[in-house]
């Protein structure tokens, strides 16, 4: 790994340390901490999804322009100030404001990222440079999230308005350690994919939407990540607290297992990985999130004792986690082969938008359908994961 792409993924894994510290503790800060109340809570966190799909349809353009560093310090440093004032953040509108920068901020940091190890790497290391980036961030999400619930008490405000502050300057370290790198563009992006010259006659959006390869990845994306991400916290909770008995407690255990499988799993999946087709790959994520959710289907709906429905339950998470791990290696660089030089930008933002998409949407459907209609609950999912 050269110096430029150690720094960027030094940077993407202090941002994601950063964002560990308040993520697990949202919803308690708004809705308790600060007594806005639970409906004020879910505005804001339903802020934080339409922040990004306002931003995400320009950003890829901005990047194809401007280039991803100057747009990164840009977006790091508005999360930055979003982070800062949500920690001060004691009315309504304080709290819906600062959850929309930092909502911005933090969704034009994800392509502008994606471009930058792009550009800083060959075909041959991509796939090895964006599985290092999940791991990273995975393993920065869980260490904040640790030291955060060390230093939070719902008793002292001023506990969450230091774990915002640390976020706040874990973004702007993020900018910093960007700046440092020297930006050596790659002449060779990959094989499938519209030339440059076609891209640039057809417009960017109407070049991407003519483009049926990643027309049909953003579709299966969305798929994908509805089928899993969209579900974490909302209908996959709300179905094993309802469905299974399972403990709001356990809930963090089986984030634990999740983020501990991804980190353990990462590397030796990626060698499996890099010998095999994307395709079957992709295929091979969905069979196993597939008996990840009939797996789930017993924690809730099979016979069994409490403990085996809650050993299932954590079960659930832990396959999700080895489809992650074998998908962040797989899906990233399939997007940087399939577009061409000129609109890296925009691929990569089109790919992050209907992730967001799938994130809005997921929970909108699965929260209701995971509370109340169980088993048609458990029969969507398997047939989406297929």
């Amino acid at each position: 790994m050269g110096a430029a792409l150690r720094r960027i993924q030094l940077g993407s894994a202090l941002s994601a340390f950063g964002l560990g510290f308040t993520v697990p503790y949202l919803y308690v800060y708004v809705a308790q901490v600060r007594d806005l109340g639970a409906g004020t809570a879910g505005v804001v966190l339903a802020v934080f999804a339409m922040a990004a799909l306002a931003v995400l349809p320009f950003t890829g353009r901005a990047i194809d322009r401007r280039g991803p560093l100057p747009v990164l310090v840009v977006a790091s440093a508005l999360a930055s100030v979003g982070a800062a004032a949500l920690g001060f953040a004691s009315t309504v509108p304080a709290a819906v404001l600062a959850a929309a920068v930092l909502g911005a901020g933090t969704a034009v940091m994800q392509p502008a990222l994606a471009t930058m190890l792009v550009w800083c790497s060959s075909t041959a290391t991509r796939t090895r440079a964006f599985a290092m980036q999940f791991f990273l961030q995975n393993l920065g999400l869980g260490l904040g999230g640790l030291v955060g619930g060390q230093l939070v008490d719902v008793d002292r405000p001023a506990s969450f308005t230091m774990l915002f502050l640390i976020e706040a300057a874990m973004f702007v370290v993020l900018g910093v350690v960007v700046t440092t790198v020297r930006m050596p563009r790659t002449a060779s992006l990959g094989g499938a994919r519209p030339s440059g010259d076609a891209a640039a006659k057809g417009g960017g959006l109407r070049a991407l939407l003519s483009h049926r390869a990643m027309v049909q990845l953003c579709v299966l994306g969305f798929v994908l990540f509805f089928a899993c991400y969209g579900q974490f916290e909302s209908g996959l909770a709300a179905y094993g607290t309802e469905a299974a008995g399972i403990q709001p407690s356990t809930l963090g255990f089986a984030l634990a297992a999740n983020t501990a499988v991804i980190v353990v799993a990462q590397f030796v999946v990626l060698r499996l990985v890099e010998r095999r087709r994307r395709s079957r790959v992709i295929a091979a994520v969905g069979l196993i999130w597939a008996f990840a959710w009939i797996v789930a289907g017993y924690a809730g709906l099979g016979h069994g004792s409490q403990t085996m429905a809650t050993a299932a339950f954590i079960s659930t998470y832990a396959l999700f986690g080895l489809g992650e791990a074998m998908l962040s290696p797989t899906v990233a660089p399939l997007v940087a082969d399939l577009a061409p030089e000129s609109m890296v930008g925009q691929y990569n933002s089109a790919f992050a938008l209907c992730k967001q998409l799938a994130l809005a949407v997921g929970p909108a459907v699965g929260g209701p359908m995971g509370a109340s209609l169980h088993g048609p609950y458990i029969v969507t999912f398997v047939l989406f994961s297929l």
